[in-house]
């Protein structure tokens, strides 16, 4: 059932992942690659001679549409990045407005969600996927374009691959933009080959070849959309397929471990059945019959189960997309279970033969001739160490019955995996929230105001308190903020954190700023490769923004804020995921340089090693009053829904194969106890007490259990650096080294002492059961 379950998971998942966005985006006529140029393309050639280097007009790009690798394409469209501002309300952040006359088109055909397509200069239609809340009716003010209009929301809609955040009338946007947003040209492309970033490389270079040096300022790749799409879906499907396996293997160890010792402890029985006439052939069917039916059992409740964990996450993906369902793919349905079926036969065949060989006289003389002599040098040895006979018994078992002994070592090798891979999992999960929550502060001023552009929440008053303080915040002064802090003994080093949002060429929706007022190294920003901020101009991003902008470490990229370009140069690149990755660290002097005011919102503080933070608090707020403001201690943080998805699961799943585990060592230890029931009869006979019967067979999966455990803790180490690193991958982040590094040699101890405490469990049963066994009655067992 487990195994079933989890295949059937991991292999929707993996197959309907991207089932939504490939439905949108064939439907669509989703765009392969959207090129974002230069405002000074200029509308004529002898405009585009007086602009210089970096100008092209609208024919030029309009020839791009023929060149080699181009498929369709739609364009150029009138480009502008503008900070919108609700009625009376605060600046919200800046957007990309594409001038487009109607939503149809060869390329990125838009899907209306509601309301209708802008008619006349006024209106404007809003991205499902923008940063803006879509209200129709609202209406919205634009600074930054020409003459400052005010625009009704009058249409919802979506592009497959995200080109814009917003759409108005082509007439809306003129060449005398105003200069405090960045203008420019947009053109659509669909690429007769583009299922590669290399392929959709070469068509990005094929249509900026014959066009001016620096015309082309950014681009985007449908294959970046596609995976921001499936990254949260995705993330699943390693983690899934590695239980899936664990899952498999634990099964065919079970079945063949079962159907075996059904072999071995129904020998006679096989004998009187050939002797009334069964064939060979007829026997080794009617085991592995036996074997499919529990098997068919589970796998039809697997099914349930994993239909039951499906459904509800391909609804959600489909939702984003105003997609139908594309529910569970049936084929996926039939291999799971006609591939679990078939290795459950083809397991419980390869233990069945034997009973097939058995010739009908030895079956029928079982119990009749001598017992076998294997693992008494085991006992004699225990016997010279002057071990307690219960014990010395006991670890001398497994060198009587070595199949049966490795066969569940086996089982319990696999539990202990699975057990080690849960643990790192789960604690490098912990250290993916530990990182991107940068909460490793003492005391921090955080006003936590809500966003501005928020709907009202359940607690107005405490709402209009923060804001109250985040506005105090804004209008203190730094230098008197500043000498505040440091004027407090305990201060070992503090920072200020001030963000902001900014645009770039080619990529829709806002880009989040962080930029520090002092040194943040110690702010718990992990990095993943590279190193931390250490001059202005530099800065550090999460990887998803260099996927999105084809950037690389080294590289310099340009930020527009409100018509200002600032330049900074990537140094590393850092774990975060909050806006999908789309973020940038710098230092707040990069900003300051470039004309453009950003205020510290935060304040972060780390105190001396012993400082008492309480009487720290009450001294720093002392001296805040005359500011209005208040220092706290740091809120811990919350961790994703993936994660406690993630962590949900794995618990799930690791007791379902350490029962599994058990139980492979209880039907392994209930087999020897049958066999051996005359033989604990003549112990008891002799005095054995049932509390020393227990310890005899506890103590027999002793060395099974530690030998299980030592070698499934390599194997759960192995799994963990294999499943967690494609995780990442397929959430498209980079991961740390601490986010690996997590098992400490305690914890490896402890750890392989799990496999102990599996054997353990599964043979408490049968030794309990066997303990309170009569003797006389042990004593008749044949």
């Amino acid at each position: 059932m487990m195994a079933v379950a989890a295949a059937i998971l991991g292999g929707s998942l993996l197959v309907a992942s991207g089932a939504p966005f490939a439905d949108s985006f064939a439907r669509q006529h989703g765009a392969h690659l959207s090129m974002e140029f230069e405002a000074g393309a200029a509308q004529s050639d002898a405009d585009a001679t007086r602009s210089g280097a970096g100008a092209a007009t609208e024919k030029q790009l309009a020839e791009t549409a023929h060149r080699t690798g181009v498929e369709a394409a739609s364009g150029p469209f009138r480009t502008v990045s503008a900070a919108p501002r609700t009625e009376k309300g605060p600046e919200l952040p800046p957007v990309t407005i594409v001038g487009r006359g109607d939503p149809g088109g060869k390329v990125d055909t838009l899907t209306l969600t509601s309301g209708r397509w802008a008619e006349r200069p006024g209106e404007i239609v809003l991205s499902a996927d923008g940063g803006i809340f879509p209200e129709l009716g609202r209406t919205l003010e634009f600074a930054g374009l020409p003459g400052s209009p005010d625009l009704e929301v009058v249409g919802v809609a979506r592009s497959a691959t995200r080109t814009a955040d917003a759409w108005v009338l082509p007439a809306q946007l003129t060449a005398s933009a105003n200069p405090a947003a960045r203008a420019g040209y947009q053109m659509l492309y669909r690429l007769t080959a583009a299922d590669t970033a290399a392929q959709v490389a070469a068509g990005r270079d094929a249509v900026a070849a014959r066009l001016p040096d620096g015309a082309a300022t950014g681009s985007q790749s449908w294959l970046t959309v596609r995976k921001n799409a499936e990254r949260d879906i995705a993330l699943f499907v390693p983690f899934l397929i590695a239980f899936g396996v664990l899952g498999l293997v634990m099964s065919v160890l079970i079945v063949g471990h079962v159907v075996t010792a059904a072999v071995g402890a129904g020998q006679r029985r096989i004998g009187i059945l050939k002797a009334v006439g069964f064939t060979p052939g007829q026997v080794v069917r009617a085991y592995v019959g036996q074997a499919l039916i529990p098997a068919a059992i589970g796998t039809a409740a697997g099914v349930v189960v994993g239909h039951l964990l499906v459904v509800p996450v391909l609804s959600e993906a489909a939702d984003a997309y105003g997609t139908t369902p594309s529910g569970i793919a049936p084929w996926v349905d039939v291999t799971v279970i006609a591939g679990t079926l078939a290795v459950v036969a083809a397991t419980a065949w390869a233990g069945a033969r034997r009973a097939g060989r058995l010739r009908t006289v030895d079956a029928l003389a079982l119990g009749r001739g001598p017992a076998s002599a294997r693992g008494r040098w085991a006992a004699r040895l225990g016997a010279r160490a002057r071990l307690p006979r219960p014990i010395g018994l006991g670890l001398a078992r497994p060198f009587a019955r070595p199949a049966r002994a490795a066969a569940m070592a086996i089982a319990v090798v696999f539990g202990t995996a699975a057990v080690t891979f849960a643990v790192g999992l789960g604690s490098s999960l912990g250290e993916v929230t530990k990182a991107r929550a940068h909460q490793v502060a003492d005391v921090t001023i955080d006003p936590h105001a809500p966003p501005a552009d928020a709907p009202p929440g359940p607690d107005p008053a405490a709402e209009a308190k923060a804001r109250a303080a985040a506005a105090a915040l804004a209008e203190a002064d730094p230098a008197a903020l500043d000498a505040a802090i440091e004027k407090q003994p305990g201060t070992r080093a503090h920072y200020g954190r001030a963000t902001g949002q900014v645009t770039l060429a080619g990529v829709s929706g806002a880009t989040d700023v962080i930029a520090f007022d002092g040194d943040a190294s110690w702010g718990g920003y992990a990095m993943v490769t590279g190193r931390w901020i250490g001059a202005p101009g530099e800065a550090v991003v999460p990887t998803p923004f260099l996927e999105a902008t084809g950037a690389a470490v080294g590289d310099t990229v340009s930020l527009d804020h409100r018509g200002k370009r600032v330049a900074v140069r990537i140094v590393g690149t850092v774990l975060d995921t909050r806006n999908d990755g789309m973020e940038v660290f710098t230092d707040l002097t990069t900003f300051t340089a470039a004309d453009v005011e950003l205020k510290p919102t935060s304040h972060y503080i780390a105190l001396r090693p012993g400082t008492d933070r309480a009487d720290y608090l009450e001294a720093l707020n002392a001296d805040l009053q005359s500011l209005h403001l208040t220092a706290d201690v740091p809120e811990p943080g919350n961790g994703s829904d993936q994660v406690v998805a993630l962590n949900s699961l794995t618990a799930l799943l690791t007791t379902l194969l350490v029962a599994v585990a058990a139980l492979g060592v209880l039907n392994g230890v209930l087999l020897d106890t049958r066999e051996r029931a005359r033989e604990m009869g003549i112990h008891k006979a002799l005095g054995m007490t049932p509390r020393q019967t227990v310890l005899t067979i506890v103590t027999s999966v002793v060395l099974t259990g530690l030998a299980g455990g030592a070698l499934g803790v390599p194997l759960g180490l192995a799994l963990h650096h294999v499943i967690v690193p494609a995780m990442g991958d397929s959430a498209g982040i980079g991961l740390p080294a601490s986010v690996m590094d997590v098992y400490a040699p305690g914890r490896l101890a402890v750890l392989v002492l799990g496999g102990l405490l599996i054997a353990v469990l599964g043979a408490l049963l049968p030794a309990v059961r066997t303990a309170r066994t009569r003797t006389v009655t042990a004593l008749r067992t044949e």
